[in-house]
Parts: C-alpha cells; structure tokens; sequence
C-alpha cells in the first residue's frame, strides 16, 4: 500500500543515544510464515527493498508518542522507532498492534516497562495494585507529593504505575493551579516542593507526560516551578529571559501555525534540557532519553516543514543579497541560516543532502561572500559557521563553486580568497576564527576527500585554480614577513591593497574602492615579531607542509618559483621558539620525502646554514628546537640521503664536529667517508688505458676524482626543472636544464664569496645567511665553509667554488668562454620591481 497514511521513516537508537534513520517507505501488518505470527514490515519508496520485518511479540511494550511515532525494544540496547508521515496511519497501525496483544487502543503504552529484579515481585502484585494512589492535589500534600514522586524513581515498575495515574487524573494541570497559587501566596516552602515534584515528573521519561507539560498552555508555568530550586539562595529568572530577553523573531513571516508553535516549543524544551536542568548524575542519565528523542523529533519535523516551503527559503535568499537589506535585518537572516543548518544536523545522510542541495540551488555559496565580506563581527562568525557546515558536508560542492566562479571573477573577490583573508585579518588575539578557518581551507585542498574519477579532473583542476588564483593571498603574509626587498614590499602593497581594504574596512557590496595608502601601509608594516603574527605565520605554515605532503607537483612548483624555503627558513631567527620550529618543520617535511630534486634545492641554495646557525645559537641548552635539529640531521644520515650528506660534512663539519652528545654529525661524516671510498674504488677498478692521465692518484687527483663523482651525480639525478604553474604538466614531466634554471641567480656569487663564517664563541662557528632574492632557487649566496683550509688540502675548501663552476660547465653548447661572457652580461643587469 502505498498511500501517505502509511508513510514511515524507520529509526533505529545507536550506542550514542542518537537516533538513525534507516530509510522511509511504507508500513504494513501481515502474517509471516517464517516468523509465525504477525509482524511489521516497511518496504523502500525507492526501490520496494525491506527496511524493516518485525514481529509483533504479545509481551513487547509498545508505546506510542506525539500521536505520529511508535516506539519500541526488540532486544537489550536495540530500540526502533516508526514515524509516521499522518496521524492516520500511525493510528491504524497501532490498533493492529494492541489487536495482537489484546488491548484497548487507547492505552499509550502496550506493556509496563518492568526490570528483571522486578518481575517476579510483579507477578505476585494483586490486580488492585495496578494504580498508584495519588494524594489530593492540595497545599498541604505537596511534600506528600514530592516524597511519592521521589521515592518511585529507582522502581521502573513504580515509575510507569505512577506516569499512568498522573496521566489518567488530570494531575499535572492541577498541580501548576497549586504553583501559581503558592507564587501568589509567597508559599516558599510550597514552591520548593513543586519544583521537586515537577522535576520527578520529567524523570519519568513519559512522552505523554511530556506533551501535557510543553504545551503552550503549561510549559511556562513548568519552567516556574523549575526555578524554585532549594539549592538556591534565589529563584532563577527562567521566565523572565524566555519571555522578554529571548525574543523570537520572524526574519520571514511564517504562515504556517502549526510550524510557529513546534519552533517555540522546541527551543523552550531545548532549554529546560540545557539551561535549567542539572547535568544528571550516572543514577540520571537514562531518564531524560525520551527528552532528548522529543527535541530531537521535533528538530527533525521543523527542518523537513521548512525545507518543504520554497517560496519562505527564496524569500531569505532574495533578502539575504539585497543591498537595501538593512544591517539588522541581514543579521537575523544570518542567524536564522545558521540555527537552520544546526538543526540539519540531525537529519541523517540521505535527508541531509537533500537539504544542502536545496540550499545550494537557492544560492547560499554566493550569499555567503557577500556576508562573510561585511564588518559585522557577528554576522561573519555566524557567516563562517554556516559555511563550515557546508565544507564538512560536501568539499566537492564547494570547489565546483569556486571554480566556476573563478570564469567570471577577479582573483581578490573569489569564495576562497575571502575566507583566506578572513583568517588572516582575524582581530582575535589567540586567532580562534583563524584556526577555524585554516581547518576548512585544509578540508577543501585535501586530495583524499577529491572526487576519485577515471581521469582524477577534480583533483588536477582544482589544485591548478588554487595554485594559480589562491596560493598568492594565502602565502603573502609569510613573503611579506621575511622580505627585507623595498621593491617587493611596495609590489605587495600595490597588489594586495584591495584585498586588505575587502576585510579590513566595511564591505557590504563588494565597492571598488581602495583605502589611503596611509592605512594601507599601517596594516602591512604592522607585521613585525609579535605574538600574533607569529602565530598567524604558524597557521600559514602548517597548511604549506600540508601541500608538501600531499601536493607533491604543485608545492614544488611554488616553492622553486618562489624561493620559498629560503623565505621560511629566515623565521628560524623568529623570538618565537614554536614559529622556529614550524619553519624547522617545514623543511623537515620536504627532506622527508627524499626528493633528490628538492635536495639539490638545498644544497646549491645552501639552505642548511640558517638550521645550523639556530643549532649553533641555542648552545648546550636541551630542548624542543635542539631535538628537532637533531632529528633531522639523524634522519638524513638514517636514511643515507648521499647529496645532503655530502653537502653537511663539506660545509658544516667543522662547526659540527664539537657536538659529541650525539653521534648523529660523526655518523654524517663516516657515512660520507664510504660513500668516497667507494666511488674510488670504482675508479680504481677501470682499465688504466679508460682513466688517462686525469686519474692520477695525488691528493690533487683525489680531489678531481670526487669533483667528478659529484658532476655526474648531477647529471644523473638532477635533470629538472620548476616550470610554471599554469602549464600544469605531469608530476614527473620536469625538463632536464636543472642547471639553467639557476644560472640566473648566478650574478651575485663571485661577490658573495669573500663574507667568511664569523666565529661566535670559543669553538662556535657563525654563519651569515641572507635571504635575498639574489640567493633564490638554490644559488650560494654567500662562502659557507666553516674555517677553509688551503687550497691545496686535501679538504673539500674549493667544493663550493669548483661545484658551481663545474655545473655551469655542464651545459651543453656553450664555450667555456661564452660562460664567462654569458655571467659577466648577466651581473651587470639591474635587479628590477616586480
């Protein structure tokens, strides 16, 4: 049958006292052979498959709630739920149920609910003990009353008799008369007693008891007689607030009676629930359930009116993003989207797509940029929550917005260039929105929830948009932070201006406009080492070692292009010992990966210097940094990464070699000891006829044989290069002039050379770093051999120099003159504004 009598969604209560829903369809009674007897079945809407096949066991107790649900146990901690689509059919239903167990149709509850320690003392009940015997509802009973009600509630059997007769007499509107007499009558000791009474009475767990106290015509007087608690020197102002301080405010005006009255009512239970009730002890807890499952049904049945009513939703949208909509007004919208979707919540999987999908087509993602634009504090709080659901519901949906939105709209005012600057002008000193923020953006760049096609085009797609529309913003605090450029700090002010002024002054509309260059000068130049740049850097940080492990082509774009790790790495010099490590850390993930195309970054950009220096500054104290620096100089050597190695002990060993507290910086120097052995016995084992005279066996010959190792170390793992972000190539798909890619950072070496490491203490090596743009993408910016021993030693004191010649010399086609020419030309151009 498939008419909407029978209408159900099937609810089944989980481990967390949460109901699920299973499914809607259609409701049956009908004898099954297999069961022997006559059961419950629903059968899918969708697809006619069986939801539910329940027999009708004579002594299950069945009750019935809120004239629409049928509630039941089929077995210890398995409890079900029927909710009707009409009173109808939840009626018809529950006479074929009370047929089967022979009862009156007119009973809520088919069996008392009893405990096992209590059914054999119930057996032996007479029949005349079926009631309990309430006292007179009168002024001078009340402590007759609360000593009944309190004493029946370590008795499942007591408290089910008791519900029945309250039920039954009439007796809660009675004893609210008793309330508003002893209010009037200043009967504190009455009012002490009605509140123990009616407290007794929600414990019962009785959603007919329930429907009684929450209607319109009681619930205030209940929520009275809670404010009366003994405990308290003074009686709470329940009333007062619900009445006068939480005004209910109709954004759209609502139709619908029946809608209006289950709103208020449900707020007022969700705050008895929350606000008046105490928290319940162990002994409590399981006496609200039917409290909560009434709140929770509720929520469920306002959402689906709601969601029902187009023409109320297109009226929010339609007020929502219109410019005459006055602040107030868009306020209350905000917040009446964001109670909406909390509500959602308790919709399951299948109900809640449907809500969000009516939500997208009425067009809340647009709306949401508006808003989220706007200087109202709270209106952006309540606009990021909203949008949060939305991330935790469906990323896919969210980036399908944006990029399309990308076809049609500058950089400045995209979706997600919004909620990154948000998160960067968070005015919160601990940056509570900021970290709220950061966790979307995660949730939206993660691979892993990306829709997985034949072709991946979600993923490729979305992260090239990111990369090339998004990653500027998101990264130009930490660029602006570690430039010590004019020129680029200028650039940055010129480029960004409109996207501070978007957050940082009123915004309803999206205006044009731009603010003096004054302010916008204040805001940029604000940035110096303070707490909570520092922490918004962190922030920064922790999302870009996101991208290194899990945007593997796309980050090493960025980060050659950008010369970003030599950027981050200057915060190692930060007052801020966590910020140092997000640096250290940063960086620690990138060598993690063991790319030999990121370790020839860091060799040739000699990016460990500013690590070793923070090593060398923090002295023999032991703590988190020191720990930190050491683990990744032992993964390196664990892991016998051969070019860093090489790089560390030819660079840095004689500033290292004093540390004996860990064999981390000896095991460096033998693992590189044997890798030199090695290549030399290799030498050693080709036909003297092969090695010619180069391959004489003096110290200067030593010195050429390893030159050699590492050239050819070069040529065979470094054939790479960034290239632009746009083109979107493959992850592997690099060209292989890895080694003209940085001769355009050439120009400056020859002068860097003559700055020599200054010692900082008795047998403490300083290095200097710069961080310049002249160092970018891997080129020795300055001589960093700690202490060089003569030319001709046997050390490594020319490897530096010798290194970076020899790559130039590698290219292919040119003279060793048209080299020189070639550097020579380039030293002289100018450096240039962006």
């Amino acid at each position: 049958m498939s008419d909407t009598r029978r209408r159900v969604k099937v609810y089944t209560l989980n481990e967390d006292r949460q109901w699920d829903d299973r499914g809607t369809g259609h409701v049956s009674s009908t004898y099954v052979e297999e069961l022997k007897g006559m059961s419950l079945l629903v059968r899918a809407e969708s697809d006619g498959s069986l939801l539910l096949e329940s027999k009708i066991n004579p002594n299950t107790a069945y009750q019935k709630q809120q004239d629409t649900l049928i509630v039941w146990s089929e077995a210890e901690n398995y409890d079900l739920a029927l909710s009707f689509q009409e009173k109808a059919g939840c009626d018809e239903i529950w006479e074929k149920i009370c047929q089967v167990q022979g009862k009156d149709p007119s009973v809520e509850v088919t069996q008392d609910l009893i405990d096992e320690s209590e059914e054999e003392r119930f057996e032996e009940m007479p029949e005349t003990s079926h009631l309990i015997d309430l006292p007179t509802c009168e002024l001078n009973k009340l402590e007759e009353i609360a000593d009944l009600v309190t004493s029946v509630l370590s008795s499942p059997i007591r408290r089910e008799k008791l519900a029945l007769a309250l039920e039954n007499e009439g007796y809660i509107k009675k004893l609210l008369q008793l309330f508003q007499a002893c209010e009037n009558l200043e009967n504190t000791e009455g009012l002490h007693h009605l509140y123990e009474i009616i407290r007794g009475i929600l414990f019962l767990n009785k959603a007919t008891l329930f429907e009684v106290m929450f209607s319109d015509e009681c619930i205030m007087d209940v929520v009275g007689c809670l404010e009366y608690d003994p405990a308290l020197a003074q009686p709470k102002r329940h009333r007062e607030f619900l009445t006068k301080t939480a005004k209910f405010k109709e954004v759209i005006p609502i139709t619908d009676s029946e809608l209006r009255q289950k709103i208020h009512q449900t707020y007022r239970v969700q705050y008895i629930q929350d606000i008046i009730l105490p928290t319940p002890s162990v002994f409590e807890e399981n006496f609200l359930s039917t409290l909560t499952s009434f709140i929770f049904f509720n929520k469920v049945e306002i959402v689906s009116m709601l969601q029902e009513d187009e023409k109320f939703l297109s009226e929010v949208f339609a007020q929502l993003t219109d410019e005459a909509t006055d602040d107030d007004k868009r306020r209350e919208l905000v917040n009446f989207f964001k109670e909406f979707c909390a509500f959602s919540q308790t919709l399951q999987p299948q109900n809640r797509d449907a809500f969000f999908k009516t939500l997208a087509k009425l067009g809340i993602l647009p709306a949401l940029e508006i808003v989220m634009g706007m200087d109202d504090l709270q209106v952006r709080s309540a606009a990021t929550d909203i949008f949060s659901y939305l991330v935790e519901f469906s990323p896919s949906m969210v980036r399908e917005f944006v990029m399309q939105e990308a076809q049609q709209s500058d950089d400045d005012i995209l979706l997600i260039n919004v909620v990154i600057e948000q998160m960067i002008c968070d005015t919160d000193p601990e940056l509570g929105g900021a970290v709220q923020l950061m966790g979307l953006l995660r949730t939206l760049i993660d691979p892993e929830n990306m829709l997985a096609t034949t072709n991946k085009t979600e993923k490729s797609e979305f992260l090239n948009f990111f990369y090339n529309h998004c990653m500027h913003v998101l990264t130009a605090p930490l660029l602006t932070n570690t430039s010590e450029d004019k020129c680029e700090k200028d650039f940055f002010l010129k480029h960004y201006r409109y996207s501070w002024s978007f957050v940082c002054t009123p915004s309803h509309s999206h205006s044009h406009s731009t603010p003096s260059s004054s302010i916008s000068q204040g805001i940029l130049l604000s940035f110096v080492d303070n707490y909570q740049t520092a922490q918004l850097l962190a922030l920064i940080l922790e999302l870009l070692t996101f991208c290194v492990e899990h945007h593997t082509y796309h980050i090493k774009n960025y980060i050659m292009n950008k010369d970003l790790l030599r950027r981050v790495l200057v915060l190692m010099n930060s007052k801020h010992t966590f910020l140092a490590l997000c640096a250290l850390r940063f960086m620690r993930r990138i060598i993690g990966l063991k790319d030999e195309f990121y370790n020839r970054y860091i060799t040739k950009g000699n990016l460990f210097e500013p690590v070793i220096n923070a090593l060398l500054d923090n002295g023999t104290r032991y703590n988190l940094l020191n720990s930190a620096v050491i683990e990744l100089f032992e993964f390196i050597r664990v892991e016998d990464i051969k070019s860093l190695t090489a790089h560390i002990v030819e660079n840095f060993y004689k500033a290292l070699e004093s540390i004996e507290y860990v064999q981390t910086f000896k095991g460096l120097k033998t693992k590189y000891e044997q890798e030199k052995d090695r290549q030399n016995q290799k030498l050693n084992s080709v036909p003297s006829i092969l090695r010619s005279n180069r391959f004489r066996r003096d110290a200067k010959a030593l010195e050429e044989d390893e030159e050699m190792w590492f050239n050819e170390d070069e040529e065979e793992e470094g054939k790479a290069v960034v290239a632009p972000v746009e083109k979107s190539k493959p992850e592997d798909d690099f060209p292989d002039n890895y080694e003209k890619f940085m001769e355009t950072k050439k120009a400056k070496e020859s002068e860097d050379k003559e700055n020599l490491p200054k010692r900082t203490s008795p047998g403490g090596f300083k290095f200097t770093f710069s961080h310049s743009a002249s160092a970018a993408n891997g080129t020795n910016s300055k001589s960093v051999v700690a202490q060089t021993p003569p030319a001709t030693s046997n050390g490594s004191s020319s490897k530096t120099t010798n290194l970076a010649t020899s790559v130039t010399a590698t290219k292919v086609g040119e003279t060793p003159e048209q080299q020189e020419q070639n550097s020579v030309s380039k030293k002289k151009k100018k450096k240039k504004c962006p």
